[in-house]
């Protein structure tokens, strides 16, 4: 598989901010296909070079924020988001079973993000006829 050379960073680290503060959706709840509760987005990842949210950063599991688990879910698995929720087109245990996430490797190796978008079923916004997902809370 070919693989962009893509510089990754959290909206959190950036100079970056969502057009309209009331559609950012960090801090909401994710919720799976079944509606159960998967975790809280702690951050978003954007493809520096173009500009664009790849994936959210969910913390689940663990008591209340302790021991919580990092992973990446790609954009292109959100199907609704409400003033409260995110919901994906996966199950939580689905979620559970992303590829680990390691902040030392993560935000300078594509070969994780590839994986990402493999365990989700999903093509890379590298490959040949992505298209973007048009979504009003996405900048």
């Amino acid at each position: 598989m070919t693989v962009r050379n893509a510089t990754m960073i959290r909206l959190s680290d950036s100079d970056k901010a969502v057009a309209d503060p009331s559609l950012d959706i960090r801090g909401r709840i994710v919720k799976d296909i079944d509606g159960s509760d998967v975790g809280r987005i702690d951050d978003l990842l954007i493809d520096a070079d173009e500009q664009r949210i790849r994936f959210l950063l969910v913390e689940h599991g663990g008591i209340l924020g302790f021991g919580a688990t990092p992973s990446y879910i790609p954009v292109d698995a959100v199907v609704e988001v409400t003033a409260d929720e995110v919901r994906i087109d996966r199950t939580g245990g689905h979620v559970a079973g992303t590829p680990g996430y390691d902040p030392d490797l993560v935000d300078h190796d594509d070969d994780y993000y590839a994986n990402v978008y493999g365990h989700y079923g999903l093509s890379p916004y590298w490959a040949p006829g992505y298209t973007y997902p048009m979504r009003p809370y996405l900048f």
